[in-house]
């Protein structure tokens, strides 16, 4: 049985539809017979997979949805997901020829959900096939970490004949497209799909093992690692969600923003709905992941949404089109308040959050404090770095920022040449799509070192 298979079917999740759903297989020619084929094709430039998106899209029209597939997939063995959760509109459709006519840009997200899904679906025959004569002895890989990175660095390898390992502490693999991408994106049966589908090319997962500096029951160390396999990819991604330190913290209604997503996808069934629904809740927060937590409240019926940011809307890192999608859903935004203080009643309920206003340089002004009103908080004001782990590695450093330094961008390798390093733990955070270009390039830069010995 699939680990999808033990997910509960009454998940608060659920109760989220597919903003985009699925192409019917006429929709998708319809919209695929739109490309333009250009023969410099921008989008294929603002792809960090550089996927080569006008002939996947012309194998649609076609009809050749699984030669579709496998150009995606050549390129982007993560299509599946991406397709789901990358910001297209900033990156392949943002770029489209239309969309600087002024024309409505081709729906490339949509195009290349229709294909990969359809091409992975059960039952489906491989879409990819493993290389029979790898032209070196096999080697062996493991990957610290079951995110997007280091599943992208184990399938290339797999399909070259090697033999991959993914270890991942948590019960699912899959890293945030199964625990943190918002549902009305990504629900988590989707993202153990698309993990089910890398194991299918030859990888082994196997969860509920932690990596560190001791063996023992569900632990291996990073030693252990070293001395066992010929390479080493971690992908660990980033740590908890990181803390105010302001007074009144500590207690009831105060939630990480990732810690709080992974909790709604996971544990919460349809009955905890009753925690949102009619409720105040303020998210603080200028990023994607605030908007995405302000709009699931939204949309699990809170009866007001808010995120408080401590500058305006120029300065947010979360993109536009997020955010107006959750000002449609009904999210309003506070900018220029910092907050200062958890307010709780006498049995130590949140009521309100206290904050400043603040001046040009996001400082708090004295004397401008006043409560906002709430039962709910989410804080999305970034996750810790987990540094622990590169100790256990020799040569693995870390930046100032606690991310995992490589040496090479292009080949993503650290100061020790078994190690590797690709995703949010190199980069501090940004797209799925980027953690599998990390991890497909790593593979490609083993692969070409094995074959030179």
């Amino acid at each position: 049985m699939t680990l999808a298979k033990l997910l509960p079917h009454d998940r608060l999740e659920n109760e989220l539809t597919d903003k985009k759903p699925l192409y019917t297989e006429a929709e998708a020619k319809a919209e695929a017979d739109r490309c333009l084929y250009c023969s410099d094709a921008p989008c294929i430039k603002a792809c960090p997979t550089e996927i080569d998106i006008p002939t996947f899209i012309k194998k649609i029209a076609s009809g050749n949805v699984r030669g579709s597939a496998r150009t995606i997939f050549e390129q982007n063995l993560l299509g599946y997901s991406c397709a789901r959760v990358c910001p297209v509109e900033v990156l392949c459709q943002g770029d489209c020829v239309y969309t600087g006519w002024g024309r409505e840009p081709i729906q490339i997200g949509r195009l290349q959900r229709f294909a990969t899904e359809t091409a992975t679906r059960a039952g489906s025959a491989p879409v990819l096939a493993k290389r029979v004569d790898v032209g070196v002895a096999k080697k062996k890989v493991a990957c610290i970490g079951g995110g997007p990175a280091s599943l992208a660095f184990a399938g290339y390898l797999a399909l070259e004949g090697h033999e991959a390992v993914v270890f991942e502490k948590r019960a699912y693999s899959g890293g945030l497209n199964t625990t943190g991408i918002a549902p009305y994106k990504l629900h988590v049966e989707d993202a153990l799909h698309e993990v089910a589908w890398v194991e299918g090319l030859g990888v082994d997962v196997r969860t509920g093992v932690d990596v560190g500096s001791e063996d023992g029951p569900g632990r291996i160390s990073a030693k252990k690692l070293l001395d066992t396999y010929d390479a080493v990819f971690i992908g660990i991604g980033l740590g908890a969600d990181s803390k105010l330190g302001i007074p009144g913290e500590d207690g009831p209604g105060v939630y990480g923003a990732t810690e709080w997503i992974e909790r709604m996808k996971l544990e919460m069934s349809r009955a905890h709905r009753e925690e949102i629904a009619g409720k105040r809740v303020l998210v603080v927060g200028g990023g994607n992941t605030a908007i995405d937590v302000a709009r699931e409240c939204a949309l699990l019926g809170a009866a007001d949404v808010a995120m408080c940011y401590r500058r305006g809307v120029p300065e947010m890192s979360g993109y536009a089109h997020e955010m107006s999608g959750g000002r449609k859903e009904g999210v309003r935004l506070v900018g220029h308040v910092l907050p200062v203080a958890f307010v709780r009643d006498a049995g130590g309920k949140l009521t309100a959050l206290r904050v400043a206003k603040t001046d040009a340089d996001a400082k708090p002004i004295a004397g401008t404090e006043h409560d906002l009103p709430c039962d709910l908080v989410a804080l999305a004001i970034g996750q810790s770095k987990l540094r622990d782990l590169a100790k256990e590695l020799p040569d693995v450093e870390l930046d100032k920022r606690g991310c995992v330094v490589v040496t090479d961008t292009d080949t993503c390798v650290t100061g020790n040449p078994k190690v590797f390093a690709g995703g949010d733990c190199i980069n501090g955070g940004k797209e799925v799509v980027n953690a599998v270009a990390d991890g497909r390039n790593a593979a490609r830069a083993l692969v070409a070192r094995w074959a030179q010995k």
